[in-house]
């Protein structure tokens, strides 16, 4: 996909890598970046830096575990600004806590805002590139999406499950001339890392970095992109030697009786 001139639909931009993608493709010479997060003062600091590259940025504060809310944004946002030719699913939370202590409120906030929400919009937008035959979609799943971490049970399982949602809509959107994929980043230095419990021997990568990975994958039709050696080391090992991948994790991870409660908002790892 060749995103010159094209408008993109970014959810969770008002920092971390959502923000970094929006910059990167306004950067790489998108014509309009529609920016999507619940925070309006983050999301106006955002599109006065793109606004700066010469490129539209238009704001949509938006809660997407606001179904009806949703449903009437993503109608007016295309009718006033569309076609949208590229969605960026990246909006997240993530809370941390070992399993047996974790509390059901934050179990759903994460539920509905990382499954849910991506569905929700993915589902309205996609009908309406259908009727184009036209549009690509891009799922910011994680490492945890195929690697699953002691103290992040719920967010690993959505993570799962992205994954799963980008293989399904490949085989069902391919008809219509939508490609959809997942990207797969690895603990990222972002707002969220900075208040998680680490696990040990993770090099970080930065946002800036990511994002350069996935305007660099929109020319490509891989399912699946992982960003950096070490989501590929994992990948590999998660293949050929499950046990001793297990092994490693257990290892690296934070200790789940010394936890402390870690909750975080709206960014990736």
């Amino acid at each position: 996909m060749n995103i010159q001139g094209k408008t993109a639909l970014v959810t969770g931009a008002s920092r971390g890598i959502g923000r970094a993608i929006a910059l990167e493709l306004a950067h790489q010479g998108a014509g309009c970046l529609i920016l999507v997060a619940r925070n309006h003062q983050r999301l106006d600091e955002v599109a006065a830096e793109i606004a700066a590259m010469g490129v539209r940025a238009i704001t949509l504060p938006l809660d997407l575990t606001d179904i009806p809310a949703v449903r009437i944004a993503a109608a007016q946002v295309w009718q006033r600004d569309g076609p949208i030719h590229l969605l960026v699913n990246c909006a997240g939370v993530a809370h941390q806590s070992p399993f047996l202590k974790a509390r059901l409120p934050q179990v759903q906030q994460e539920i509905a805002l990382n499954l849910m929400g991506t569905y929700t919009i993915t589902h309205l937008l996609a009908r309406r590139m259908a009727r184009r035959r036209e549009g690509r979609i891009i799922n910011v799943s994680s490492l945890m999406g195929k690697v699953a971490a002691p103290t992040m049970a719920t967010y690993s399982a959505t993570k799962f499950a992205l994954v799963g949602f980008t293989h399904a809509l490949r085989g069902e959107l391919a008809d219509y001339n939508i490609q959809v994929t997942a990207l797969l980043p690895s603990l990222t230095e972002t707002d969220m890392a900075h208040n998680l419990e680490r696990f040990r021997w993770v090099i970080p990568t930065s946002p800036a970095a990511v994002a350069r990975v996935l305007v660099a994958s929109l020319d490509k039709e891989s399912a699946e992109i992982l960003v950096g050696w070490q989501s590929h080391l994992a990948v590999l090992c998660s293949r050929i030697a499950p046990g001793i991948l297990e092994r490693i994790i257990r290892a690296t991870a934070p200790k789940a009786q010394a936890l402390r409660f870690s909750s975080v908002g709206a960014s990736q790892i």
